[in-house]
């Protein structure tokens, strides 16, 4: 496979800002095919980012017909599982965008359609490629921290609720802040942790300021009647071997400690956390000959290749370079779609904790 032909389904926010300018930087990519319910976005995608004649659809089904290699999966979260398990019984490769799905048994679908058809499917948790992010698992895969017995995994923002799209609608986005971007912080806390085996979750669900007319907002004031999701969302997580793990998300909280998709991990040997300065957040702790320590890796001074053929780059671009080595030559997998069920099954718990009043146990 010297060219990997993709097609692109969803051509909205995140196929612009993330997977169509990543996989345009790509030699040995073409963007053949663009479906989006709205024909002109799919029409300016092609354009863009496709090869001459690229092919625009507003039905997937017939983008699915063609001859591709692999499809991105970019739509609204409630289509992620049923165009995912089309695509892989279509014999393509997929790399949907997070999260995962909408709930656990939609996601099942997506896992057991891979592994019927043998295609590739991954999930888009690109901040697992950030060089801070790529380091601490370094770090912790050489057992510096020891046993991670807590954690913490933050998504919260003072006040930028997204107005734009269908993120404000429960029916098609299955939840808020806790869906869309506490989704990034617990996948890189698992991740980090390498820890995907929870016990029980306890979850609180709010809605508190999402009412508010003419809000203070980074993108502008929200409607409160678009606006039926959640605008905070926080969650207790047990794991099997006693790690504790507290998720906290918010769009719009009154708080001053803002951090989005970072992670504090608590070891018996040493800590870390993401909360230095932006060019250089990884701090790292401990105690050594009786003193305390804290420790700044430089991760300014050069580009690392974490990955064979990797020359650094954005963590889409990262991302979307490891994909697509994977799709040609088998190279292991950062994202895994076994790896990505669970940040959905515990998710869900978080909302059916706050939903009955009661903890969720996992078998």
């Amino acid at each position: 496979m010297d060219m990997v032909k993709i097609g692109i389904i969803g051509c909205g926010g995140i196929a612009n800002g993330k997977h169509m300018p990543a996989l345009k930087k790509l030699k040995d990519v073409e963007m053949v095919a663009f479906c989006d319910i709205i024909e002109e976005r799919a029409q300016k995608a092609a354009k863009e980012y496709g090869v001459p004649g690229a092919k625009v659809f507003t039905d997937y089904k017939e983008l699915l017909k063609l001859d591709l290699d692999v499809v991105h999966v970019l739509t609204p979260n409630k289509q992620h599982s049923f165009i995912t398990v089309d695509a892989l019984e279509a014999g393509k490769h997929v790399m949907c965008e997070k999260p995962m799905a909408i709930n656990t048994v939609e996601a099942q679908k997506m896992l057991d359609a891979a592994k019927r058809t043998g295609k590739k499917l991954t999930i888009g948790y690109q901040n697992r490629f950030r060089p801070e992010c790529q380091y601490l698992k370094k770090v912790v895969e050489a057992g510096d921290l020891g046993d991670i017995y807590y954690a913490r995994a933050q998504a919260i923002r003072r006040r930028a609720v997204p107005t734009w799209g269908v993120f404000l609608d429960a029916e098609n986005q299955g939840g808020g802040p806790l869906i869309d971007i506490g989704t990034h912080a617990l996948d890189l806390t698992l991740w980090e942790m390498d820890n995907y085996e929870p016990a029980m979750v306890v979850g609180s669900v709010f809605r508190k300021l999402a009412d508010n007319e003419n809000a203070a907002n980074a993108w502008g004031s929200w409607d409160p009647k678009k606006f039926t999701v959640e605008d905070s969302a926080f969650g207790f997580i047990k794991m099997k071997n006693g790690a504790t793990i507290v998720l906290e998300s918010s769009w719009a909280l009154n708080t001053l400690l803002v951090d989005e998709a970072k992670t504090i991990l608590c070891g018996d040997k040493a800590g870390a956390d993401m909360l230095g300065p932006d060019d250089n957040p990884l701090r790292i702790n401990g105690e050594r000959f009786s003193k305390l320590y804290t420790t700044e890796p430089d991760l300014k001074s050069a580009s690392v290749a974490f990955f064979d053929g990797e020359m650094g780059g954005s963590p889409a671009e990262m991302e979307a370079r490891q994909w697509i080595n994977h799709v040609k030559y088998d190279t292991p997998l950062t994202t895994k779609p076994e790896q990505a069920i669970v940040v959905t099954k515990i998710l869900e718990a978080i909302y059916e904790s706050n939903k009955t009043g009661k903890p969720v146990f996992f078998d």
